[in-house]
């Protein structure tokens, strides 16, 4: 007669309805424990399309795909070839993310603590994400990825620190991470998914369910002033004129970075306040 699993070691119970309870917490205390083994108090998060490629990767693909030499009568092939043209502009932001991940962590490494501030943090993917942790590895730092597992897009890049690559099942306690520990958000150009992280955190700070000044930061104007006007938001009474001002523009590495450094040292540096050896950086949600 086969001996019975402890429940907390079976496999098909850990797997089932029953056990969700279980499954979600998990996605709360196993990130809890590796960022306090990592020494990881707070995080800046990037935010952005995955589906920016680098400039290299870009240049290489438009070369091969107008290499064919397919007739201008061919609309399909010139659509194709208009849109990789676009991804040669768009890769612009990959090398900003990638630049603006690399001056955050450098000037990062030379804070005075016993903790790793600051942490260039994505969702742990290609595109953006992929840039932001490249960047962030490039100067020898550490650096985080907060993966989901998704049917399709989403495979974690090979720049996040190891023993900092979380993989989620749940996108609501992939979102807890990203809002629990961060000083600031960087968001570059992206779909739906970034504007729903985006409206989120806004969210969460326009009704201080943050208990620290989280900067925001929308890298690119051309782009998001396409995108998203909220002016007629404040017109109509939708929000307050106020909470216009949680959002901020940048459109160099060089400009976000200085904005971010003047936010992070007025508001988030230094305090441990005691409480780093405890738990380092994981300030506390209201409520």
């Amino acid at each position: 007669m086969s001996q019975q699993p402890l429940a907390y070691l079976d496999p098909g119970f850990l797997e089932s309805f029953e056990a969700r309870p279980l499954r979600l917490m998990a996605e709360y205390l196993e990130p809890l424990r590796r960022f306090k083994e990592q020494k990881i108090q707070d995080t800046v998060v990037f935010f952005g399309s995955a589906r920016v490629n680098s400039l290299h990767r870009a240049e290489r693909a438009l070369k091969t795909l107008s290499s064919r030499g397919v007739s201008e009568a061919d609309h399909e092939y010139q659509a194709e070839l208009q849109k990789s043209r676009k991804a040669v502009e768009w890769a612009r932001y990959y090398e900003d993310a990638r630049e603006l991940g690399y001056q955050l962590t450098a000037w990062s490494q030379t804070l005075p603590s016993e903790n790793h501030r600051f942490v260039v943090t994505s969702g742990g993917g290609p595109g953006i994400m992929e840039a932001a942790n490249r960047g962030a590895h490039d100067a020898g730092g550490k650096t985080i990825g907060l993966n989901i597992r998704l049917p399709y897009e989403q495979s974690a890049n090979r720049y996040i620190t190891d023993g900092l690559h979380f993989e989620f099942h749940y996108f609501f306690m992939r979102k807890f991470w990203f809002a629990y520990m961060a000083a600031a958000i960087v968001v570059f150009p992206g779909g739906f998914g970034t504007c729903d992280e985006l409206f989120e955190i806004l969210t969460l700070a326009q009704t201080d369910k943050l208990s620290k000044k989280i900067d925001v930061i929308l890298y690119g104007r051309e782009y998001w002033e396409q995108v998203l006007n909220l002016e007629p938001m404040a017109e109509w009474g939708a929000i307050a004129r106020q909470d216009m001002d949680l959002l901020h523009r940048a459109d160099t590495p060089d400009e976000a970075f200085e904005h971010l450094k003047e936010h992070l040292l007025a508001h988030h540096f230094p305090p441990d306040n005691g409480q780093a050896d405890e738990a380092p950086g994981l300030a506390k949600t209201r409520g």
